[in-house]
């Protein structure tokens, strides 16, 4: 008995130091910024779709989002067929990446992950997924010690090159020293930009706000309608509370 209370007290020691090293590297990195909310301005979702049928589709997957339901966002059957099908795709498939899972493992190190629920996957204590997405496309770096040649603040040591570098040019951080606990450690102030993009700064983080708008959406397109919806069922309660309440004060009013 007391072997096994021993095995116990050792294995939830082991789970509590663990999830203490997960804690720390999910505290790595700069805090993230807000990503702003875009889930409802169909513009910014049709420019989000194109950026990732265009920079992400490329490696990653959709496989759980059939290219038919980007007429919730308001394209037509056509609009998809022509600026965001590939050659041997159709309509009603999802969105498949024709990459080989083999050779993935070899450039990369890993498959790439599909990314239609990553806007929900990735939240954490320093905010929602869409914030992490957000922080972490406007993050790269050259970094010339990494396997890619870019690195990234929001994932140290990423293994995915910067795909979207001809837009945003390249960008070197900035940080300053500051004294912690009688050790100094640098604080990251903000960005240098060291060779234009095909963009602006401004419109590269708009760009990206796009992009991310849609992978939050991508995450669950019924979300909108399932607070509208949700909006409406508290007003009908309420109505249904105060004709309730009502009915109960004239029902009592004459009994004794």
């Amino acid at each position: 008995m007391m072997k096994t209370f021993k095995q116990l007290a050792l294995g939830l020691v082991a789970v509590l130091a663990l999830a203490g090293n997960v804690a720390h590297a999910a505290s790595e990195g700069i805090a993230w910024d807000k990503a702003p909310n875009k889930t409802n301005d169909l513009g910014a979702l049709q420019n989000g779709a194109k950026l990732f049928v265009n920079y992400c589709l490329n490696c990653h997957s959709a496989a759980f989002m059939r290219y038919n339901r980007l007429q919730d966002i308001g394209l037509t059957e056509q609009q998809i067929k022509d600026n965001l099908l590939f050659a041997s795709d159709k309509v009603g498939e999802t969105m498949k990446v024709a990459m080989d899972p083999k050779q993935a493992k070899e450039w990369f190190g890993g498959n790439p992950p599909d990314l239609t629920l990553v806007a929900r996957s990735r939240s954490g204590a320093g905010g929602a997924g869409a914030d992490y997405l957000y922080t972490f496309l406007r993050s790269y770096y050259r970094d010339e010690t990494t396997a890619t040649g870019w690195n990234n603040l929001a994932f140290p040591n990423v293994g995915m090159p910067h795909v979207l570098w001809e837009l945003s040019g390249e960008r070197k951080p900035l940080f300053d020293e500051k004294e912690e606990r009688g050790h100094k450690v640098q604080v990251f102030k903000g960005w240098q930009q060291v060779t234009p993009g095909t963009m602006s700064p401004l419109q590269y983080d708009q760009a990206m706000a796009d992009l991310v708008g849609y992978m939050q959406w991508m995450g669950e397109p019924a979300q909108n309608t399932r607070i509208q919806v949700g909006v409406w069922v508290l007003m009908f309660l309420l109505v249904l509370t105060f004709a309730a309440w009502r009915l109960n004060a004239a029902f009592w009013k004459n009994v004794k």
